[in-house]
C-alpha cells in the first residue's frame, strides 16, 4: 500500500531534519492511523508541494515526528480538467466532490442553474460550499493526491458560460446529445471545462448560452446518470483520453 498522506501549511523542520505533525493531522496519524516509527508517509500542502518522510516516534496522542526527505513540486498535468457541477440535492454533492476527486478532476464549480432545487444562499451557501472543500481535500488524501481539486465559488449560468468561452474544449452532458463524449477530439493541452446538470436538466435557455459561448453537447452513453455520478463517469472517460492515464 502507497504511503498515507497528511496535509501540512510548510514543511520546516528547523533545521533538525524532522518535522512535527501535529494537531488535527498529526492526530489522526497517532490515534487513529497508530503509525509507528519505520513507516513511510507523504506530507503535502495540496498544492502539489510534497516530501517522503518516515516516522520517527510519537509525542503524546497527537504528534508524529518525522524524518523528513526533500521537498519536491508536482507539476499540473495537461490538458486542465474542471467540471461545472450543478447543486444536487443533500449529500449527493459531496458525493460528486469525493468521486471527482479520486478519479482526477482539477477544479470543481458548483453551478446554480434555474433548475436545481437547491440553491445556496447566505449561511446555508457558505457551509455547504465549505463540505464540498473539506470533501475535496480529504479524498485528495484518500486518492494519494498531492494536487488538491479547487472548489471556487458558486458561479451563475453566466459565469459558467464565461469559462467555457475560454477554454480550448468546452461540453456539456445532456441526454438528447446524438454525439459521445468517447468520440470527441480533445486537446493536448489548455483547458476542459465540463458541464454536469441538474436531476431536472439544463434549461434550453441555458443550453442556448452556453452554445454561444461555444459548449456542445455530448451524451456519455445510452443511459442516463444521476447529476451526482455523471460528472466521475464523465472524468475518467476525458482523462483516459487525454494520457493523463497513461
Amino acid at each position: 500500500m502507497t504511503a498515507p498522506v497528511f496535509v501540512v501549511d510548510d514543511f520546516d523542520t528547523h533545521g533538525t531534519g524532522r518535522y512535527v505533525l501535529d494537531g488535527p493531522e498529526g492526530r489522526h496519524a497517532v490515534a487513529v492511523k497508530r503509525l509507528r516509527a519505520g513507516e513511510e508517509v507523504v506530507l503535502t500542502d495540496g498544492a502539489g508541494r510534497w516530501a517522503a518522510g518516515e516516522v520517527d516516534g510519537t509525542e503524546g496522542k497527537d504528534r508524529l515526528i518525522v524524518r523528513l526527505g526533500e521537498v519536491v513540486e508536482e507539476p499540473a498535468q495537461t490538458p486542465r480538467l474542471t467540471v461545472v457541477q450543478a447543486l444536487p440535492k443533500g449529500d449527493r454533492g459531496e458525493l460528486a466532490v469525493e468521486t471527482m476527486t479520486e478519479v482526477g478532476v482539477d477544479a470543481i464549480v458548483p453551478w446554480s442553474a434555474s433548475r436545481c432545487i437547491t440553491q445556496w444562499k447566505g449561511e446555508r451557501g457558505a457551509k455547504s460550499l465549505a463540505k464540498w472543500r473539506a470533501t475535496a481535500r480529504e479524498a485528495g488524501k484518500q486518492s494519494r493526491r498531492v494536487r488538491f481539486p479547487d472548489v471556487a465559488d458558486a458561479a451563475t449560468t453566466k459565469g459558467v458560460a464565461s469559462l467555457l468561452a475560454e477554454a480550448e474544449f468546452a461540453a456539456v452532458l445532456h441526454e438528447s446529445a446524438t454525439e459521445p463524449l468517447a468520440s470527441a477530439e480533445l486537446p493536448a493541452s489548455g483547458e476542459i471545462v465540463l458541464v454536469v446538470g441538474p436531476e431536472g436538466g439544463i434549461s434550453p435557455d441555458e443550453l442556448e448560452l452556453f452554445a454561444q459561448a461555444g459548449a456542445q453537447p455530448y451524451r456519455l452513453g445510452r443511459s442516463v446518470l444521476r447529476t451526482s455520478t455523471a460528472g466521475t463517469a464523465a472524468t475518467a472517460v476525458l482523462l483516459s483520453r487525454t494520457g493523463r492515464w497513461s
